[in-house]
């Protein structure tokens, strides 16, 4: 397959958008598809995702659809920026398409909720033998669409598949790095969701920034220990996809899971913070998920049980703060690499553009 062949986008949101108009900006011709064929319509006409990202204008080589054959045939590479919720049932109306040689690289952070699969194991189900990679970092689309530089993570153990998504979207503002492990990179993209809840909630109830430090600091020991239990690298989370993500996710107001996380700091319900945004933010539905999982496997995650009571059973927030400061671990930092290990691991599997 060469280069000459079309990029697909498949997801109309604003992260969806922002990944297409970035390709389609270098003369690449871009096919974004989504449902909703009046938008499709709107976007074509308009060169503008109203809904999204307003004010940010699309180049002409992208072209939204909503046929799913037509964005997908003969397309060189394969982005999925569709919500957990819908990402089984839209790869599976896709797979008459695709075909081995194409890539398919998934944005999308979250769990899904019957089967506890992250979205590269769906493709995985779905598209035996696929090319598969993740894309994961403090990648918030409305800052992307202004330019502001930003950097993120692909993640994959194909190289050329690395190597060919470093090339397609880097650009003076946006860098590529990379990476051979894919599931702590997209755990890292997930789990920092529940933790920007918590962080809206503990801005919301005027605590200061030692807080908000500790909350974070704990909550990257809290991701590391989770992901490592699921088979991946703690050091991953000492990258963009790890740290990097939970610091934007948990100190931008601009995050869904910040504003929920600060209406219940506010005193209001689940319903009604949810209410207010006009869709569940997918740090929710991980919340709960990743709560089960933990206690199931007897994981240590006070922060994940304690947010858990404030968000599903209305615990007062205060009481549960409080009871989580004496119910902590003495050790600080878990995962160290002996001082021998340390002199060798240099840069490590990660490389960029």
């Amino acid at each position: 397959m060469t280069h000459t062949s079309h990029i697909a986008v498949l997801g109309g949101g604003s992260f969806g958008t922002v990944i297409a108009n970035m390709v389609a900006e270098k003369g690449l011709p871009v096919r974004l598809w989504m449902r909703d064929a009046e938008r499709v319509e709107q976007i074509n006409r308009e060169r503008c995702n109203t809904r999204y990202v307003p004010d940010y204008p699309l180049a002409a080589s992208l072209e939204a659809t909503a046929d799913l054959s037509y964005a997908l045939k003969g397309a060189e590479v394969v982005f999925l920026s569709i919500p957990s919720h819908a990402f089984r049932s839209v790869l599976r109306q896709a797979v008459i398409d695709l075909t081995p040689e194409q890539m398919l690289i998934s944005t999308t952070k979250g769990i899904e909720t019957e089967s506890f699969s992250l979205m590269s194991e769906i493709i995985a189900d779905e598209v035996p033998g696929a090319r598969i990679g993740v894309l994961s970092g403090p990648n918030l689309a409305k800052e992307i669409a202004r330019r502001q530089l930003t950097a993120t993570v692909i993640a994959s153990q194909d190289e050329a598949l690395r190597s060919r998504i470093q090339q397609l979207l880097h650009s003076p503002y946006f860098r590529v790095y990379a990476s051979t492990d894919t599931y702590g990179v997209e755990l890292g993209g997930t789990l920092k969701n529940i933790y920007a809840i918590a962080a809206g909630m503990s801005a919301a109830l005027g605590m200061g920034e030692n807080t908000r430090s500790m909350l974070m600091t704990r909550a990257l020991a809290e991701m590391s220990r989770f992901a490592v239990s699921m088979g991946a690298n703690p050091m991953t989370f000492l990258g963009l996809a790890g740290v990097g993500d939970l610091i934007v996710t948990c100190m931008s107001p601009l995050s869904r899971n910040y504003r929920v996380g600060y209406a219940l700091g506010q005193g209001k319900t689940l319903d009604e913070a949810v209410s207010v945004l006009g869709e569940v933010a997918e740090g929710v539905n991980t919340l709960h998920q990743v709560r089960d999982k933990a206690s199931e496997m007897n994981i240590y995650m006070p922060l994940v049980m304690g947010l858990y009571e404030v968000v599903f059973t209305g615990a007062p927030v205060t009481e549960v703060a409080r009871s989580m400061m004496v119910n902590v671990q003495s050790s600080d930092v878990e995962f160290v690499l002996p001082r021998d290990a340390c002199a060798v691991s240099g840069a490590g599997p990660s490389s960029s553009q």
